[in-house]
């Protein structure tokens, strides 16, 4: 069967607040409102969610929804930048741009890019461990651990342009057998299933 993996939407941006802790903004929280009625969304029996907040946001208003339980775990959270912490959108984008093009190596004491793939990938080995495979699974995340399990499924090298598109609430899809991608990056509003 099939595992969707969601990145939260739009946040509310404030340097005062860990980036971890932040929440969605009303934008982002209209989005996830605009797909809840989607005939494969409707499917899910099964949300995993990072423990950071506005990805918890997120799978709370679909598990409303669904009248699913969701499923925290925080070694589904975002790579580790608190060495940084807030960095102006330039700034950031630099730095996700080392992050990926040197997965090996830190950038300013973040979480280095093969660090994060390893961890996020024993998250969802170990959560679907006996999962029913004929259920679909939601996971819901974010774009820079999203994407590095995305190339762990596919065999793919760690690289940028493997990344989810800007603004975040993207979808892709994957087979639970075998891992195998059904699809890539789609804007939520624009996933209509498999």
């Amino acid at each position: 069967m099939i595992g969707y993996y969601l990145t939260h939407p739009q946040v509310e941006i404030d340097s005062k607040i860990p980036v971890p802790l932040w929440r969605l903004s009303g934008v982002g929280r209209s989005r996830v409102e605009a797909v809840l009625d989607r005939p494969w969304l409707r499917t899910v029996r099964r949300i995993l969610s990072s423990d950071e907040t506005k990805a918890v946001e997120a799978a709370a208003m679909i598990a409303a929804h669904l009248r699913v339980p969701i499923e925290t775990d925080p070694q589904m959270g975002e790579n580790d930048r608190s060495s940084t912490g807030f960095l102006e959108p330039p700034v950031f984008e630099a730095a996700a741009n080392q992050f990926f093009a040197e997965p090996d190596k830190s950038w300013n004491g973040w979480e280095r890019a093969v660090d994060a793939a390893d961890r996020i990938e024993r998250a969802v080995k170990r959560a679907l461990t006996g999962h029913e495979p004929t259920e679909p699974v939601l996971l819901v995340g974010h774009g820079g651990v999203g994407t590095l399990l995305k190339c762990r499924l596919t065999g793919a090298a760690i690289a940028r342009d493997r990344d989810q598109p800007p603004g975040g609430g993207n979808i892709f899809a994957f087979t639970l057998a075998d891992g195998g991608l059904l699809c890539d990056w789609t804007p939520m509003e624009d996933f209509d299933g498999i």
